[in-house]
């Protein structure tokens, strides 16, 4: 018993002598590899892209922060798909918000989170606010707003993905007569809006009408405007597409 403990120690020292002659005492360790920057996802809008969120929970990748709609739908498929990336989704969208008011919290909830990819939906209350709260901006002035800000967002954010995803209603619920022309001026104003700021647009009012082919209006947005679980979810899928995420 004796000799094997003896040999049990004999191998034991002779793996510290080995560890310490190509590790000497006192030598500095090779630094730790600089973690990789997180990718940060940031989505911007109104009540479409609020869903919901609890505006108290300024935390990435956390549920209630980033509401009940397509936000987080894409956030939970691209977090669970490459867990080892690093990506930080966040919701600013808020409620009721027209282009105006983005430009008053671009600072605070745009530049200040340095996205690395920015999604932004906006322009359906720069119109139905003109129906319902006596707002009177007129496409021109919802093209030159939204172009500035654009413009303001490539000067302090010269490498983002900006991603503009085109305002739609359906013809349901609050959605009748008094939308059109109007609203399809300004869904080409988003357009124009993009291609100017070299940003990828995804043209969701022909995306929704071709929905509209397979299920009733009110299936995709039941009051034509806000997505039911289904409309978001579509909304999801091809923002992913066209984001590649």
């Amino acid at each position: 018993m004796s000799n094997e403990i003896n040999r049990r120690e004999f191998i034991a020292a002779t793996t510290i002598l080995a560890g310490a002659a190509i590790s000497p005492a006192g030598a500095a360790e090779p630094p730790p590899a600089a973690a990789a920057k997180a990718t940060v996802v940031l989505f911007q809008g109104d009540s479409i892209t609020d869903a919901g969120r609890n505006r108290d929970s300024a935390d990435p990748n956390a549920a209630g922060a980033l509401g009940n709609g397509y936000p987080l739908l894409v956030a939970s498929a691209v977090l669970a798909a490459r867990p080892a990336s690093g990506f930080q989704f966040y919701n600013r969208g808020i409620s009721g918000n027209k282009v105006p008011d983005l430009q008053q919290r671009w600072t605070t909830d745009t530049v200040d989170l340095h996205p690395d990819v920015l999604s932004i939906l906006i322009g359906v209350n720069d119109f139905w606010h003109k129906l319902d709260h006596g707002y009177n901006g007129t496409v021109q002035d919802y093209e030159q707003q939204y172009t500035a800000l654009l413009d303001e967002t490539r000067k302090a954010l010269p490498r983002v993905h900006l991603i503009v995803l085109e305002p739609f209603v359906l013809r349901t619920g609050a959605v009748d007569a008094r939308w059109f022309p109007e609203f399809d001026q300004r869904r080409a104003a988003a357009a124009r809006v993009a291609a100017h700021a070299r940003a990828t647009f995804v043209p969701l009012q022909s995306i929704f009408n071709q929905r509209a082919r397979t299920a009733p209006p009110a299936y995709w947005a039941a009051d034509g405007v806000h997505p039911t679980p289904a409309g978001h979810a579509v909304i999801a899928e091809h923002w992913r597409r066209v984001a590649r995420l």
